[in-house]
């Protein structure tokens, strides 16, 4: 999906949400930036929404059950993988496992870390972002070859 559709897709559903969270036009204009008078174009279909625009529906109403009926659980999370064309992401920064970690293998940016303490994996980047973890190695080995080959 690009953003085209994902436009086409949140505009044609913008009077659905409003009424799922119960905001009148003025309220929902204010909360997007817009003016009342595009709102109305929109929910008649007359106009779409912004890019930037849609980024605040689905960030404002990420738990809204059209929204996830629309692109799956996370549309905060879809919307990233369309505006940015990729589908993985670090999950968190981490120190660098310069104390409990031992490296494994390194390679493209990438890591696989194994602690020696618990003895589980993870796979890290050259900025110390953790991007998976897991106990089992033929998961991390899997992961780590679609991040080396992907960036």
């Amino acid at each position: 999906m690009n953003k085209e559709e994902v436009i086409n897709i949140i505009s044609r559903k913008l009077k659905l949400i409003r009424a799922e969270y119960d905001y009148s036009q003025d309220k929902l204009s204010e909360l997007l930036g817009i003016s009342k008078k595009t709102l109305i174009q929109v929910e008649k279909e007359r106009s779409e929404l912004s890019w930037t625009a849609c980024i605040a529906v689905c960030t404002l109403f990420r738990d809204s059950e059209i929204l996830k009926m629309s692109f799956g659980e996370d549309p905060v999370k879809f919307i990233q993988i369309v505006a940015l064309g990729k589908l993985y992401f670090p999950k968190n920064k981490t120190m660098g496992g310069k104390v409990w970690w031992k490296e494994i293998k390194s390679m493209n940016g990438f890591k696989i870390q194994q602690n020696i303490i618990s003895s589980h994996y993870r796979i890290v980047d050259d900025k110390n972002n953790r991007w998976y973890s897991s106990f089992d190695k033929d998961y991390i080995d899997k992961k780590f070859e679609i991040l080396i080959n992907e960036n």
